[in-house]
């Protein structure tokens, strides 16, 4: 290599350490910038020329150093451990927080729970046994049914409430991932530009290694990776971003608990909740995240008691206040009074009987105590019903009647442990999701002591070839300007 060959070996150091420099100024300056992916400069060996012939002169050093990109330093491995993590966690998630709300709702155990109310309604009914010609524990005894009955509404509209903030989510989660795969599709057709251009992208992917994160956590989608430098996101087996085009989501079913039913619902709500695509009928198969989570919990009730937790919740409200109803009736109608009310409690004949439980006597002279046949100092009725609350009673064959408060026992402690059981769900869950993201961070993450270590190496890789350069140049003006003169 001729003497003026240093000088371009020299100049390829300087520019090889200066973008090393650059590349490092950029990691500290993006040291916490969230989802940022530490880069190093790639370099190599440029190789010697190759001269043959009588002029060569034997085996010669390379040409310097040739920069040959800028490296990214993320784990496509580590990548969709994150996004799978999510999507198990997002479901999870969900699902433990609505389930905790209705937990939260029925303030049970407590004195303020139905079951409370339950007790106090069975004294009420002892208490007029006890006292069958006095006015006062009647009206004790409807006062508390009038508050049972509210508390069972309660409950109900706490249910449905839940249900309603949970369609909601829907539609705004739909809307978010709808966003998200735009901008997807976005950052893809820019990314596959400027790879194409020979540019560098490690930002834009970046940016889109959040989203897809983002849309993994709410979709339960995977991600296909492309030889183009774009990414393709699937949902329930169909693209919902492939290439630079990008799919419309729409959430779909009704909005209430109780509908479709002409006043809350709009036309054409009818079916399950569901979501599809914009552009084709029929529902889509969601994978996981916390759009799965959202259509679990919103499913319709089942026989088998294993439907969409809120409408079972709801359903065992039902259930329970059409049990006690049918019960306390049964007994109370024995009474047989002609110019008294037949039954306790009334029921609506449509909608929720959570809902439409009443109680039909109003004044404590409306209230049947006792068989009519046996006076108006019989209070057999109301022992009967007081015995029902302690589990006590029997039907016409003898048999022994359940108490409504055991029914109630049942449905809380059914409760209580699935909402134990997706608490404990999403606390593992959440333990890996954030045991991936702390793996993921170890390798992609910038460590500023490791960028110091490199911004001293290329500092000094700076000046031994500005020191390298500076030794050519004298050598080439001592060749060009000092040749000859010697002797002179």
């Amino acid at each position: 290599m001729s003497t003026f060959g240093g000088l371009n070996t020299a100049y390829t150091g300087l520019v090889a350490a200066r973008q090393g420099l650059e590349v490092v100024g950029q990691n500290i300056a993006n040291a916490n910038t969230d989802g940022y992916t530490r880069q190093r400069v790639t370099t190599s060996a440029v190789d010697a020329a190759v001269r043959l012939g009588l002029m060569s002169a034997g085996v010669r050093p390379g040409q310097g150093v040739s920069v040959d990109g800028i490296a990214r330093l993320g784990s496509a491995s580590l990548d969709a451990q994150v996004r799978s993590s999510a999507a198990v966690a997002g479901y999870s998630a969900v699902r433990a927080n609505a389930l905790s709300a209705v937990e939260v709702s029925m303030n049970e155990p407590g004195e303020n729970g139905l079951s409370a109310q339950l007790q106090e309604f069975w004294a009420g009914w002892q208490g007029v046994a006890n006292s069958a010609d006095d006015s006062a524990p009647a009206g004790v005894l409807l006062g508390q049914a009038g508050l049972l009955t509210a508390q069972i509404r309660t409950g109900y509209q706490a249910v449905a409430a839940q249900w309603s903030a949970e369609r909601g989510s829907v539609d705004t989660m739909v809307a978010e991932i709808n966003g998200a795969a735009g901008q997807v599709a976005e950052l893809n057709a820019r990314i596959r530009q400027t790879v194409a251009g020979g540019g560098n992208a490690n930002e834009l992917i970046d940016q889109r290694s959040l989203l897809t994160t983002t849309l993994a956590a709410l979709t339960g989608g995977s991600v296909v990776d492309r030889s183009d430098g774009t990414v393709d996101v699937l949902v329930g087996g169909n693209a919902l971003v492939a290439g630079d085009s990008a799919r419309a989501l729409v959430a779909r079913g009704p909005r209430t608990l109780d509908g479709p039913n002409g006043l809350t619902d709009p036309a054409g709500t009818s079916g399950a909740v569901r979501v599809e695509w914009a552009d084709r009928a029929g529902a889509i198969g969601i994978d996981g995240g916390e759009l799965a989570g959202s259509l679990s919990l919103l499913a319709r009730a089942d026989a088998g008691g294993t439907g969409g937790a809120l409408a079972e919740a709801a359903t065992a409200y039902n259930t329970f206040a059409t049990n006690l109803a049918a019960k306390v009736n049964t007994i109370y109608s024995a009474g047989d009074n002609s110019s008294l009310p037949g039954a306790f409690f009334g029921t609506a004949a449509t909608g929720p009987a959570a809902l439409g439980l009443s109680v039909i006597p109003t004044a404590a002279a409306e209230l049947t105590t006792g068989v009519s046949a046996n006076g108006a100092l019989d209070g057999s009725i109301a022992d009967q019903i007081a015995q029902l609350g302690a589990g006590k009673a029997v039907d016409g064959t003898g048999n022994p009647v359940r108490s409504p408060s055991t029914d109630w026992a049942n449905f809380v402690t059914s409760l209580a442990v699935k909402t134990k059981s997706e608490l404990r769900q999403a606390s593992l869950a959440d333990v890996t999701a954030t045991t991936a993201v702390n793996a993921q961070l170890a390798n992609s993450s910038v460590d500023l002591d490791e960028e110091n270590v490199n911004l001293l190496m290329f500092q000094h890789a700076y000046q031994g070839a500005a020191r390298v350069l500076t030794a050519v140049d004298e050598m080439l003006d001592t060749l060009i300007n000092r040749t000859g003169l010697v002797g002179r």
